[in-house]
């Protein structure tokens, strides 16, 4: 069982406050806090062992090196990856897709159909739409039910012999929707369709096996699962990645250059030009092995069990309507005081030390959809506690009060 209260002695962060109240934190979604193994990992690469990657054959170069092709190993057993070819940095989740609208992007013409979600992160709309207006491509849009699930029977039923790729989301960030990706992914499979999922908001929470899923592509944060910011991940399927061409050129990516002819690097170096956040990258291993230290069924049963309380006290204050009711749910709480701009909410919750995200969470599509300009968000990490979701309530109902 999860003893909050002993996570947190690693979490300096957590004991400061926050308008003269003790600080709730309760952002996670956004960016979750670093525990002081990833803190002091980078300071202490700063102070020893700070030099570039695969450039030299000195000794912190090569310490360095190691550093880095240690945590892609480790990123690799994370996702269950076959091999630490399909394991590409980049600088989040964001790069990550960017990364395959760009060079998977390649492949489409004209007419070609991309299907997407009504919930996805812009992240995971405005590549697609970059791409449409350089390509033609076609995008197509899956609605979701009233409760914030996604409508699987249009998902199926908008697959035609022009569908190329499916692009969506496992975890909704702010519904919380845990989207049926498996079951996705292998209907898409079955229409010889390739898959991508963003999975900024699950790696976190849920354990993920890309060879279980059969994605093509799988994409996620450092900085959203206990992690340096500046760091992502991109699982891509060896044989995919092998027909794609590089997105960006440069150092690192090359094995010969000429000024008539370049040989791009093997995997996933071909992927990775310029120099890394490798110091990011080597302190995103300290994270891994936090969460594996506690183990992520844990994780998510403790987080869940502050966001079911939580939702329980918020659904009895007058006036609070709550969004996204589906039965499989991620630790994301998104609500709204009926009649109040969520901004003004959400600033009475921070001056009583509450710190909750305000606004449309870069969903705009789907708050047009919910018919909201946004909403308060407030997400839970391990180190939540009880009192802090009982905070939550209770802040909730004096600021209630006082714009009622």
């Amino acid at each position: 069982m999860i003893d909050p209260e002993i996570i947190r002695k690693d979490f300096p962060i957590l004991q400061r406050s926050v308008a003269g109240k003790p600080l709730v934190y309760l952002d996670n979604t956004a960016t979750s806090q670093a525990p002081m193994s990833v803190v002091r990992e980078i300071e202490r690469i700063y102070t020893t062992s700070r030099a570039n990657v695969h450039r030299g054959v000195h000794t912190l170069s090569q310490e360095m090196t190691r550093l880095q092709e240690e945590c892609r190993e480790k990123v690799r057993k994370f996702v269950n990856a076959a091999s630490i070819e399909e394991i590409i940095f980049t600088r989040g989740t964001t790069e990550a897709i960017n990364l395959v609208a760009y060079s998977f992007g390649d492949f489409l013409n004209p007419g070609d159909e991309i299907i997407l979600t009504v919930m996805e992160h812009h992240a995971n709309i405005v590549p697609w739409q970059l791409l449409r207006d350089r390509k033609g491509v076609v995008l197509k849009i899956v609605d979701i039910r009233e409760n914030g699930e996604l409508d699987i029977d249009q998902y199926r039923s908008l697959f035609t012999d022009r569908t190329r790729l499916a692009s969506f989301c496992h975890v909704s960030n702010v519904l919380g929707t845990v989207n049926p990706v498996k079951e996705m992914i292998d209907f898409a499979n079955s229409k010889g369709v390739a898959t991508l999922i963003d999975g900024a908001q699950a790696a976190p929470h849920l354990s993920i096996d890309v060879q279980n899923l059969g994605c093509d592509f799988y994409a996620f944060s450092a900085h959203k699962m206990y992690g340096p910011s500046g760091v992502g991940v991109l699982y891509g399927r060896k044989e995919m990645l092998e027909k794609m061409s590089p997105w960006q050129g440069g150092g690192e990516m090359i094995s010969v250059v000429t000024f008539d002819h370049t040989t791009y690097a093997d995997l996933p170096f071909k992927f990775e030009a310029g120099t890394p956040d490798y110091i990011g990258i080597a302190a995103f291993s300290k994270a891994l092995e936090f969460i594996d230290s506690i183990g992520l069924k844990e994780m998510e049963s403790h987080e869940m069990k502050l966001c079911r309380h939580a939702e329980e006290g918020l659904r009895a204050i007058p006036g609070i309507r709550i969004y996204g009711e589906a039965p499989e749910k991620g630790p994301v709480l998104s609500f709204i005081l009926e009649g109040v701009h969520p901004y003004d909410l959400g600033m009475l919750l921070d001056k009583q030390g509450v710190e909750v995200r305000t606004g449309h969470h870069c969903a705009m599509p789907l708050m047009e959809r919910l018919g909201i300009p946004g909403t308060v968000r407030a997400s839970f990490a391990v180190y939540n506690t009880m009192e802090e979701a009982d905070a939550l309530i209770e802040a909730t109902k004096r600021a209630v009060a006082i714009l009622s």
